[in-house]
């Protein structure tokens, strides 16, 4: 196990009344709130309205439609509206892509210079002044709730880029698991597949006795397991969208990441095709993992593959054999949510292979060990 510092700062508020501590968290802060969300589902289902009525005693003003896939160019406008209103805090109404876009709102408000920057130079361009960020989460999938990293795409250049700073760390976050019972099947398939490869990116790894880690992870991976096919056919189960929301929280709130090596390739990889065809991230995630796996799984981290195949799988044989089950189980699993498994069936054509590469290649390295050209055309390549 290598040195480590946690730290998570969120008041993590979780339960069917979670939602009545939202006037009272949010006046230890002040009164002027401007509330962000996406396409407008939350004034479908109801969700809109109770959070309303949470604020009737506060100055309030709002911001919808953050999209899928948050781009700078919509946040460009919400940033100049904060600017001009002035808030006490933001208030993330939705689920990851929400809360990322409201980060960057967060952090470049009172930023003297272009939002990108933040993005572009991971967090370093920041401003002085934060604005607290506090959340109302409508999906479970990406944790946002509970960390300081904000996924932006740049529409424009076809970018699509990170920053990770704790100082955007919500300062509360509200989960009730009984707002996520409206959500279409597919989006819940994908909150499953975005927490199981987000604990895979910090569980496939070449650290030795980190048991803590492992274990906690392992326990995370079968909870998805037995509890993913249960809400996708029954989505008003309290116990499975609870489960599912608190194993979502916490595989990426730094607990299970922290000292250990982490990978982050089949992320960095997906980033690259959303940054271009803006499908769905978990979608992008589901077609390369397994690919990621038989390339670098069964080479530079066999060991690793082969304990996930032994503890979570429940598979046996040589390293090598259960190495590959494994892998074939993870497929299987991601496609039993209902995912297509390759890029053709989003409609991308095998001949954007080296279009992909090249924008990959122009990255950060990726990988705990940084994968070179050639292995991500191979993974690529296989992915159609």
């Amino acid at each position: 196990m290598e040195d480590f510092s946690f730290y998570n700062p969120t008041n993590y508020i979780f339960g069917k009344n979670a939602l009545d501590s939202l006037a009272s968290e949010t006046a230890k802060i002040g009164k002027k709130v401007f509330v962000t969300y996406g396409g407008g589902s939350i004034k479908k289902n109801g969700i809109y309205d109770k959070v309303m009525q949470q604020l009737t005693d506060f100055d309030v003003q709002e911001f919808g439609g953050i999209e899928p896939n948050p781009r700078v160019e919509t946040l460009r406008k919400a940033i100049a509206q904060a600017k001009e209103f002035q808030p006490d805090i933001i208030l993330a109404v939705g689920g990851g892509s929400t809360i990322d876009g409201s980060k960057l709102i967060a952090a470049a408000t009172y930023y003297d210079g272009d939002a990108w920057d933040v993005i572009a130079t991971k967090g370093e361009k920041i401003a002085a002044k934060i604005i607290p960020l506090a959340t109302v989460l409508t999906i479970s999938a990406t944790a946002s709730e509970v960390n300081g990293g904000s996924v932006i795409t740049k529409w424009e250049t076809n970018e699509k880029d990170y920053f990770s700073t704790v100082k955007v760390n919500p300062v509360f976050s509200i989960v009730n698991p009984e707002f996520q019972y409206s959500l279409p099947v597919d989006q819940s398939a994908y909150g499953v597949i975005d927490t199981f490869s987000h604990i895979l990116e910090q569980y496939i790894n070449q650290t030795e006795h980190a048991t803590v880690q492992d274990r906690f992870a392992e326990g995370l991976m079968l909870t998805l397991i037995e509890w993913g096919p249960v809400v996708l056919k029954e989505p008003t189960s309290y116990s499975a969208r609870a489960n599912i929301a608190f194993a979502a929280s916490m595989a990426l709130n730094n607990l299970i990441g922290s000292g250990v090596g982490q990978d982050w390739a089949t992320h960095e990889l997906e980033h690259v095709v959303s940054g271009f065809y803006d499908i769905p991230h978990a979608a992008g995630l589901a077609v390369i993992t397994p690919r990621w796996m038989k390339h670098i799984g069964l080479t530079q981290k066999l060991a690793k593959m082969a304990q996930y195949g032994r503890r979570v799988w429940g598979l046996s044989g040589t390293n090598e054999e259960v190495a590959q089950q494994a892998i074939n189980k993870t497929s299987e699993f991601f496609e039993s949510l209902g995912v297509k498994m390759t890029f053709s069936e989003w409609g991308i054509s095998s001949t954007e292979v080296a279009k992909l590469v090249e924008k990959a290649v122009n990255r950060d390295p990726m990988g705990e060990i940084p994968l070179n050209e050639e292995q991500m055309r191979a993974i690529y390549s296989d992915c159609f």
